[in-house]
């Protein structure tokens, strides 16, 4: 058995919805049913009843304990919130008893080398090529085992850093996101800058027929939140949600999924979700988008002309057989082996205990 810490300087469930976060939780809830121990240390946000609640218990931590953090099981096992989560990671660590840390993804090699001192086997999961956003330098974690998200990622890295990642897709629940969608509106997810908010609202105004869905997922700022309402003033045809628990109320609606993102996905969970309902993505050709794709939706330049995003929409919208045949391959797409939740924990399991040091088991039937 294996108590697995995992840390991230990111913010966790219920605080922040987002790829990272849903796919440890689903991680973490596999590995308990396996029978290891897991733990996570992550950021905590103010201004809401859980950042309130892990304040208080932060200062009574800090005056018995000498370490200013909070501990909460509401997901079922332990979460560990504080401020600067690489100044703790020793303290949880400890006092989890944990004998393997599982990096995740910002400030990963800050969080990393903060893991150092534990003397406890690292594994690092790449899940982005932020490269800027280490927060230290990658050389200076020497030989150290990792996991990649992708192939893209995974060759990123290899060019970079000469590491050799094993390479194992998000991991995911099907049964959380499989629906019979209505084929009601274009869904986009997480409307922020990077996300390509600003191609979303575009394609937005001129499909005033269409309509379209925008889910948060990242907290906005306030500056941010003001700066989305105004770019979506005038736009009947847009209805903007809150951050959703259950994305099967989302993509029970959508019809087309739009992901126009400028930066480079390290994958694109929101395809992937997406597809397991057969429904097909328009998304950027960048990154590990086009490997999330697959032959289940259309790729286009997120710095092309907007009337071709306009055009592929409209395409999708109203040709039922180009439709039809997306959506048939989206459905086989999303079902191929290695998406396969099975597939993806054996995969996961063999490769936290070869970091751990400990002997591989036989891969279940």
């Amino acid at each position: 058995m294996l108590k697995i810490l995992f840390i991230t300087a990111h913010p966790y469930l219920p605080q922040m919805q987002g790829g990272l976060q849903s796919s440890a939780n689903q991680l973490c809830r596999d590995l308990v049913e396996r029978g290891h121990k897991v733990a996570v240390l992550g950021a905590l946000i103010s201004g809401d009843l859980i950042g309130w609640m892990a304040r208080i218990k932060m200062q009574i931590n800090k005056r018995l304990f000498g370490c200013k953090v909070s501990r909460d099981i509401r997901l079922g096992y332990p979460v560990w919130r504080t401020w600067f989560p690489w100044e703790a990671v020793e303290y949880v660590a400890n006092r989890e008893k944990a004998n393997l840390i599982v990096v995740m993804a910002v400030k990963p090699v800050l969080m990393a080398l903060a893991a150092r001192p534990t003397e406890i086997p690292v594994l690092l999961m790449l899940q982005d090529v932020e490269f800027s956003q280490h927060a230290a330098r990658f050389e200076h974690l020497g030989d150290i085992p990792c996991i990649a998200n992708s192939r893209f990622t995974a060759e990123k890295y290899r060019s970079k850093y000469g590491v050799d990642p094993i390479v194992i897709y998000p991991f995911m629940s099907l049964e959380k996101y499989k629906t019979e969608p209505t084929r009601e509106n274009v869904t986009f997810i997480n409307p922020v800058p990077e996300k390509g908010r600003d191609i979303a609202v575009q394609i937005a105004r001129l499909c005033p027929d269409i309509p379209f869905s925008f889910v948060e997922a990242w907290p906005l700022s306030n500056e941010q939140r003001r700066e989305l309402i105004q770019n979506l003033s005038g736009l009947s045809n847009v209805t903007l949600s809150p951050p959703q628990k259950d994305m099967r109320r989302v993509y029970g609606k959508s019809k087309i999924l739009l992901a126009p993102s400028v930066w480079e996905e390290a994958y694109g969970m929101v395809v992937t979700e997406a597809q397991i309902s057969g429904i097909p993505a328009i998304a950027s050709r960048r990154g590990g988008l086009p490997e999330a794709v697959g032959p289940g939706g259309l790729l286009l330049d997120p710095e092309g002309p907007i009337e071709d995003w306009v055009q592929a929409v409209r395409k999708l919208w109203q040709d039922e057989r180009a439709y039809a045949d997306l959506s048939a391959a989206a459905l086989a797409y999303a079902q191929r082996p290695e998406m396969q939740s099975d597939f993806q924990a054996d995969a996961y399991e063999q490769a936290l205990l070869k970091a751990a040091g400990k002997q591989k088991i036989a891969k279940r039937a």
